[in-house]
């Protein structure tokens, strides 16, 4: 038997093992040690945020319950590090007496609470959107371009800073929602509004390209509607864009919604926030430099881990990536 014959017949006996676009991507995926990583430290601060009122029982505190006894007599956390101890792993709030470690989960949960409503919300109506002008075209398609450029020539956070205070207002005058809640609800209102056309042209452009292939024609063809056709055969092939952009917009609503907070803008006290217990903490620098690293710390942590996260799930989804 020639080494040719010999080759060929162990090509044969080796078994084929056919596998679908998620098990390769999810291969690829756990082969990224940094996106490994980075999921785990992503997935431990969404669990600490969302279980924020059994971890703060266990520890024996209360949300915005104030401590007197771990500050001195010029209200300054008794201690180093802020007041760090057993009962107060993080220390304690300078002035009021809260507990950082309470602040701080409660005010995650806030902001994670933010950024996945306006992450879904925006995706859901830039996927509405960027089909309908990539399928339909024509003037469809002019009149919402131009309108997501008219949206895209104004700048967002001086819009977002100048309209809260009376759209706020407004909805507590319908009873829509008070205090806090409405603020929030003004945020994520304002985040859709201006955060909806990035994705939508992204969709726009695939589901343009797609509106020329072989499988939609064949189906137009066939006599499908236009239903039938944007959500058995585009949708399928646009979700993993939809998955990349809601790992990438993520941590981008996390820093937002802290930074509007720290602005005046978004949660105000006694609501916990990023920003609030940030733009409080700048006042003690230089005498609980502790107050102001931790926090700082903890929101930068967690958005770069969903960054990383991100990035990762960005490449595991690249169809132009080596296959592993």
């Amino acid at each position: 038997m020639s080494q040719l014959e010999a080759v060929e017949e162990v090509l044969v006996d080796v078994p084929i093992i056919q596998r679908t676009q998620r098990q390769i991507a999810w291969k690829r995926f756990k082969r990224n040690r940094v996106g490994v990583v980075s999921a785990i430290v992503a997935i431990f601060f969404v669990a600490c945020a969302f279980l924020a009122p059994v971890l703060t029982s266990l520890l024996g505190l209360k949300n915005q319950a104030t401590y007197p006894n771990a500050l001195n007599d010029f209200a300054m956390p008794i201690g180093a590090n802020g007041g760090m101890s057993l009962t107060h792993p993080l220390g304690v709030e300078p002035g009021a007496g809260r507990d950082l470690l309470t602040l701080m989960l409660y005010g995650s949960r806030l902001s994670f609470t933010v950024a996945f409503i306006t992450s879904v919300a925006s995706i859901g109506l830039g996927m509405l959107i960027g089909i309908s002008t990539g399928y339909f075209r024509g003037k469809v398609d002019a009149i919402v371009g131009r309108f997501s450029d008219f949206l895209l020539s104004f700048p967002s956070t001086f819009m977002i800073i100048a309209l809260s205070l009376p759209m706020t207002q407004r909805i507590e005058g319908w009873g829509i929602a008070r205090d806090n809640g409405a603020r929030v609800l003004v945020l994520i209102v304002f985040f859709v509004f201006f955060g909806w056309m990035g994705f939508a042209r992204l969709i726009r452009s695939q589901a343009f390209s797609m509106r020329e292939r072989d499988f939609v024609m064949a189906a137009q063809a066939l006599g499908a509607s236009s239903f039938r056709i944007i959500t058995k055969e585009l949708l399928p092939n646009l979700w993993p864009s939809a998955i990349v952009f809601l790992s990438l917009s993520l941590p981008g609503y996390l820093a937002a919604e802290a930074t509007f907070s720290f602005l005046g803008v978004g949660v105000q006290a006694p609501g916990s926030s990023f920003g609030l217990v940030l733009s409080d903490a700048v006042g003690y620098w230089r005498s609980d430099p502790a107050y102001l690293l931790i926090p700082s710390i903890y929101l930068v942590v967690m958005v770069l881990a969903l960054n990383l996260l991100g990035d990762a799930i960005r490449d595991a989804l690249d169809p132009k990536a080596a296959p592993s």
